[in-house]
């Protein structure tokens, strides 16, 4: 009864917001197009707003969980129009609180003791409400201000009821849109699922915040506060609070004096490093979750939260990127082509002239600007659209990058327009590539593998040992083979001759004793069966 009151709420928020203009754009068959005219939110219902504003406000009338999916979804601009990913960007995690009392039950029930033992302090009214879960601040008994983030009570049965709706929805795009197979619906919820389903176990969000931290410890450029595991379960997670401005606040950061041109070069080169230095990165980078201490002005300190969504590149697609980027900067297009295809991002028997020529025609254009004013994102934008045409498979990997790398772009163009993203980006990727292929590297992976190799130090006699009489038995097999076939070639040989040479002597035979005696042929030739029969035993016997 429930899924039938869920489905009779999204029809009806799909007519009120005219989302059935989005099938009319489509290329659909013709009979469901007929069927489109008989919808009465056609006839008493005007499309106002811009498409991509109606569907931002339909989602946010489905609740949480589709906002959630509008949210991930607005990342996938390899899928999207921009209209419609710059309109889901904006979507917001302003969910209503559940109640304190549902909280602290939640709290004592998974951590089993009452909230006046866990906390000095715990205030009921929550400082955040989002999708998934809500936070409250609190102050523990050794008077360390903490804030503690609950999973919202039954969301796990909320989301699989709506994720199954989803996965409907897109199989019927998939089948009835001559689209639908390229934007690939399916695989769009399926990796929605995946995501929001790790955000609701919040073990991995704690783990996933003391790595960050540990990469960043003592740096100046980026805070991560302390998880305290002890208080922290899947659906209860404690950790440090933090005093910050809101990133996207950039008029108390001016009236602090903050420098804006150090930080926004800081949020650059956190990015960078995370991504090349560490290959571990905060992958949900939105102003909500960045925050700026005002302690020191002139050199100011980013602090993150919510490490739900974190991205990972293999060391091999680390090289393969800053040796894309530094490439396409230098416009050398040939050797973007031939990365990808080196990279098994494209297929290896992808036509390398073409894709450059491609890959030209859609960077050329963008080189008309000054520097300052190219956008990475859309850099990355463009070659994956491009790449996708010749059939370069969905990298999850290298979205999470994009995504985050637009986040950080258009954080630090709104906190210092004059950013100039390539030359602040340019130095680090030269040197992580000096430092990842000169003789430092390599000292450094000798140094890595030393403890290894000195380990195996004592079993290498034996192991040369057991290598040679691998090598001595080989080449025994291996003579021993061709003796055989040298063997079998002779008796191959022999049985040639055998039977050519029976054959020769029962054509003597058959010659001498064919023709009745005093016939012209016998009395003229009769050498000619005696040659064929000599021959035959001379072949045997040389057999």
């Amino acid at each position: 009864m429930r899924t039938v009151f869920r489905l009779f709420k999204i029809a009806r928020v799909f007519a009120l917001y005219r989302l059935d203009t989005f099938i009319q754009e489509a290329p659909i068959p013709g009979y469901l197009r007929f069927l489109l005219l008989f919808l009465p939110s056609r006839w008493f219902i005007r499309a106002r707003a811009p498409r991509g504003e109606r569907l931002r406000l339909a989602l946010e009338a489905l609740g949480p969980v589709f906002i959630k999916f509008g949210q991930m979804l607005s990342t996938r601009r390899d899928l999207l129009p921009d209209d419609l990913a710059v309109e889901l960007a904006r979507l917001q995690d302003r969910v209503p609180p559940f109640s304190s009392a549902e909280a602290r039950e939640i709290i004592e029930r998974s951590l089993g003791r009452t909230v006046t033992e866990l906390f000095a302090e715990f205030q009921v009214d929550p400082i955040a409400s989002a999708s998934v879960a809500q936070v409250h601040g609190a102050r523990l008994h050794d008077g360390r201000e903490v804030v503690v983030k609950v999973i919202r009570p039954g969301i796990a049965s909320v989301i699989r009821q709506d994720v199954g709706l989803l996965y409907l929805l897109a199989h019927l795009v998939q089948r009835l849109w001559s689209e639908g197979r390229r934007l690939r619906p399916v695989e769009v919820v399926s990796e929605y699922e995946q995501t929001i389903f790790d955000e609701l176990d919040l073990r991995k969000e704690a783990a996933n915040g003391s790595q960050l931290r540990r990469n960043f410890e003592g740096s100046e450029m980026l805070y991560v506060p302390e998880v305290y595991w002890d208080l922290t379960r899947q659906n209860v997670l404690v950790m440090e609070r933090i005093y910050g401005i809101p990133v996207a606040d950039t008029d108390q950061l001016r009236q602090r004096e903050i420098d804006m041109k150090v930080l926004a070069e800081r949020g650059v080169e956190i990015f960078f490093t995370q991504v090349f230095r560490d290959s571990f990165f905060h992958a949900d980078m939105h102003p909500g979750n960045i925050f700026v201490s005002p302690d020191n002005p002139a050199s100011p300190r980013y602090i993150a939260v919510d490490f739900g969504i974190i991205g990972a590149l293999t060391p091999e697609d680390q090289s393969y990127l800053a040796r894309n980027i530094l490439a396409f900067f230098k416009r050398d297009y040939r050797q973007v082509a031939q990365l990808h295809i080196d990279s098994g991002w494209v297929p290896a028997d992808t036509n390398v002239n073409a894709f450059e020529t491609a890959i030209r025609s859609v960077c050329e254009p963008i080189f008309e600007k000054p520097l300052k004013d190219i956008s990475f994102g859309m850099v990355l934008l463009g070659l994956f659209q491009t790449a996708r045409r010749f059939n370069m498979e969905v990298q999850p990997q290298l979205v999470l990058l994009q995504k985050t790398l637009l986040n950080i772009e258009g954080l630090g163009r709104q906190l210092y327009p004059e950013l100039d993203l390539w030359k602040t980006a340019k130095p680090f990727l030269e040197k992580w590539m000096r430092e990842r292929m000169g003789p430092r590297a390599v000292y450094r992976k000798m140094r890595q593998q030393a403890p290894d190799w000195l380990d195996k130090l004592p079993h290498m006699p034996q192991l040369v040992y057991d290598s040679l009489q691998q090598v001595r038995r080989l080449d025994e097999t291996r003579q021993a083979l061709l003796e055989q076939q040298d063997e079998r070639r002779i008796r191959s040989r022999r049985r040639g001759l055998h039977s050519f040479g029976a054959a020769l002597v029962l054509l003597g035979v058959a010659v001498l004793s064919a023709l009745p005696e005093g016939r012209l042929l016998l009395d003229q030739m009769p050498w000619y069966g005696w040659l064929s029969g000599a021959l035959g035993l001379l072949m045997l016997w040389r057999a």
